[in-house]
């Protein structure tokens, strides 16, 4: 009998973790889809309700429909910690705190003011579009992408420290060079003349007026172009080497863990050994 009981429990489970979790059939499409346009619904109502004509006329509207998605979206969040094998793992998980952090802010607003307009982090959800429309290949692309900037971080962090020290080397000399009587008021006003230069943004509230100064506003803004093509580069690198050594992801998720874009190929996931159906 408590068999029965435990293979029938494991049994819902299993049912409305394929639903919930996996694409791959029709109810799991089906919810993804209406649990999208939920999503969506639910980042309306926050922008119309900034809007000062709509706002006053249906003020209570807006409230009842606020709490009516984050009740929504809070069930929705306690049924994934109840059918997954480990909640907590879940719960830690990428998109665990995003459906966590999507939910608080309502909550928040009952203690602190205005925090309720912080439920935008609501529109990271909408993430879960790259599973729903079967589009792999994007989230192949993503993990390439992030692969690429944490192989190249120490480089690029080397090159920011450097760029950190021409703008204070150049800021300075700028100072000395065109002074207080052309803008330049101190050195951090000519550092950040330095900043907004070297990364050709150039808002012209302030400009150099010597010749001196304008030769040397000159070879800032070529050195610009030259220090953007430098990350680029590293990233661009990096890109090729984890485009060759990444395989092809898969969109099953780990029944055990809730690991997801594991290779099609794959047997067994690859971060707790739990055979992939």
């Amino acid at each position: 009998m408590i068999e029965q009981k435990a293979a029938k429990k494991e049994g819902w489970r299993n049912r409305w973790y394929t639903i919930i979790f996996e694409s791959d059939t029709k109810a799991g499409r089906r919810f993804d889809i209406i649990l999208l346009f939920a999503i969506i619904g639910s980042l309306l109502v926050i922008m119309l309700e900034t809007v000062p004509g709509i706002n006053e006329k249906y003020p209570n509207v807006f409230i009842r429909l606020e709490w009516f998605f984050t009740l929504l979206f809070s069930l929705e969040y306690l049924v994934r910690l109840r059918i997954v094998r480990r909640p907590w793992v879940y719960a830690r998980s990428f998109y665990g705190i995003i459906d966590l952090i999507s939910i608080l802010p309502s909550y928040l607003a009952l203690f602190l003011g205005g925090a309720q307009y912080f439920i935008v982090i609501r529109s990271l959800r909408l993430l879960r579009v790259f599973r729903v429309l079967k589009m792999v290949r994007f989230i192949g692309e993503a993990n390439v992408l992030s692969g690429a900037l944490r192989a190249s971080r120490h480089k690029i962090a080397v090159f920011v420290i450097a760029v950190v020290c021409m703008t204070f080397i150049l800021g300075t000399l700028m100072y000395m060079v065109e002074g207080p009587k052309h803008g330049f008021k101190s050195i951090p006003i000519a550092i950040y003349w330095c900043i907004v230069t070297l990364t050709t943004v150039g808002y012209g509230d302030i400009s150099p007026q010597t010749p001196l100064g304008q030769l040397i506003a000159s070879v800032i803004m070529i050195l610009g172009y030259g220090i953007i093509a430098v990350p680029t580069g590293i990233v661009t690198s990096e890109l090729n080497k984890q485009s060759q050594a990444t395989p092809r992801p898969s969109t099953k998720v780990c029944g055990l863990c809730n690991t997801t874009g594991l290779p099609i190929d794959a047997h067994y996931c690859s971060y707790c050994g739990e055979k992939i159906s």
